[in-house]
């Protein structure tokens, strides 16, 4: 029998969103305020869903807790209240824009997470801005 867990999680981070390639004028008009070269932060909210088959002997499908400290060791710990385009390695060379923070989390949880387990990763910058990912 398939289901699907969540766990909701939250972290702060600042970032600015520009290439460096491109000249002030063309970030600018290309990611607004996101580009103010002093950066700017959000209040980060985060789903992650496990999807997979629940265990006849113990009724989980995975224990929340071990998914609650997955994301903390690799993801709260990893970019809460840090400026992710100069302290988180990844982002020193993608752009930390929601589609790409999303995929750096799936990535950090699923080098951790049994792969028996569909992982899905739902991030809100904003309460009305989000993105998902499936790593398809």
């Amino acid at each position: 029998m398939r289901i699907t867990a969540y766990r909701k999680a939250h972290f702060n981070a600042a970032h600015r969103l520009y290439r460096s390639d491109w000249s002030d004028d063309k970030n600018s008009s290309v990611f607004g305020k996101c580009s103010n070269p002093n950066f700017h932060g959000h209040n980060y909210d985060l789903e992650v869903g496990v999807t997979g088959n629940i265990d006849p002997e113990t009724g989980y499908l995975i224990d929340l807790k071990i998914l609650k400290d997955m994301i903390k060791s690799e993801v709260e710990d990893v970019l809460d209240h840090k400026n992710l385009n100069l302290e988180v390695d990844y982002f020193k060379t993608a752009n930390p824009t929601a589609e790409n923070i999303a995929v750096f989390i799936y990535n950090q949880l699923r080098r951790v997470l049994d792969q028996k387990f569909e992982l899905e990763i739902k991030l809100y910058e904003t309460p009305r801005n989000f993105v998902v990912y499936t790593g398809a």
